[in-house]
C-alpha cells in the first residue's frame, strides 16, 4: 500500500448537462478553476450510447484487452471518482459508475464516454497539500496513481 495525506480545499455543487461527456467536461472544470486533484461523487442519468470499460477480457493476461459495455437506453447512475495530474499536469478522471435500468445494473469505468442523459449532479471536492501523480506504467499501459 502505499499513501499520502491532502486537505480539503474548495467544494464545488456541479450540474452537468444533456449531452456533455462526463470526463471531458469535468476535466475541463478542474483547469478552468485551477486544480489538479479532486474526489467526486455523482448521481444522474446516463444516455444511450455511453461507453463504460467493464474489465479485462482475460484477468492477468498482457497486454491488458478491456472489455467495453454500450448502454442500450437511459439508465440511472451513481458513482465516484477522483482526478489526479498524469507526468506533464493534466488533470486526469478516474471514475466508477454503477448504471441501473429496471432489474439490471452494469458497472464500469466511464473513460471511454458517459453522455448525460438531462442532468446529473456532481459534488467535486479539491485536494490541495498533495503532491500525487498519476504515472504510466508500463506493464499495464495504465495511468496508475503515485500518492
Amino acid at each position: 500500500m502505499q499513501y499520502s495525506e491532502a486537505q480539503q480545499g474548495r467544494v464545488f455543487i456541479i450540474r452537468l448537462e444533456d449531452g456533455d461527456i462526463v470526463h471531458e467536461k469535468l476535466e475541463r472544470f478542474a483547469r478552468d478553476h485551477a486544480f489538479t486533484r479532486a474526489s467526486f461523487i455523482a448521481v444522474g442519468g446516463a444516455d444511450k450510447g455511453s461507453l463504460l470499460v467493464v474489465g479485462p477480457e482475460e484477468g492477468r493476461s498482457r497486454p491488458v484487452i478491456p472489455m467495453t459495455h454500450e448502454l442500450h437506453d437511459v439508465h440511472e447512475i451513481t458513482g465516484t471518482g477522483t482526478i489526479f495530474p498524469d507526468e506533464q499536469g493534466n488533470p486526469i478522471l478516474h471514475a466508477h459508475f454503477a448504471c441501473g435500468r429496471e432489474e439490471n445494473t452494469v458497472t464500469g469505468c466511464i473513460r471511454n464516454g458517459v453522455k448525460v442523459w438531462h442532468v446529473m449532479e456532481v459534488i467535486m471536492t479539491e485536494l490541495l497539500n498533495n503532491s500525487a501523480t498519476r504515472k504510466l506504467d508500463p506493464q499495464t499501459g495504465f495511468k496508475l496513481l503515485a500518492p
